[in-house]
């Protein structure tokens, strides 16, 4: 089983990222698909959610600025970040969960001037 983020870096106060989430080693359409994140002092807290049928659901410190989105023939995640915050920098972590939950390695967001 992997997961493997991509897409993070460095970016200015009211950019955008889109971050990915490559799958593979498990039945990726069956599983809800999160994104989490940790900042430095902090609990990693969940992000985003999207179920194997498509349904989504959002923090409240994101909702209206992120969009997760999914792609079963590709087994990928996504994840769009837009109108970016400095508090929004964060190692972000895709994650898999049906019975077993299976996480990636993280991606590093730094949002700053």
């Amino acid at each position: 089983v992997q997961l493997v983020e991509s897409g993070g870096g460095l970016v200015q106060p009211g950019g955008s990222l889109r971050l990915s989430c490559a799958a593979s080693g498990f039945t990726f359409r069956s599983y809800v698909m999160n994104w989490y994140r940790q900042a430095p002092g902090k609990q990693r807290e969940l992000v985003a959610t999207i179920t194997s049928g498509g349904s989504t659901n959002y923090s409240g410190s994101v909702k209206g600025r992120f969009t997760i989105s999914r792609d079963n023939a590709k087994n990928t995640v996504d994840l769009q970040m837009n109108s970016l915050k400095p508090e929004d920098t964060a190692v972000y972590y895709c994650r898999a969960y049906r019975i077993n939950s299976y996480w990636g390695q993280g991606t590093q967001v730094t949002v700053s001037t």
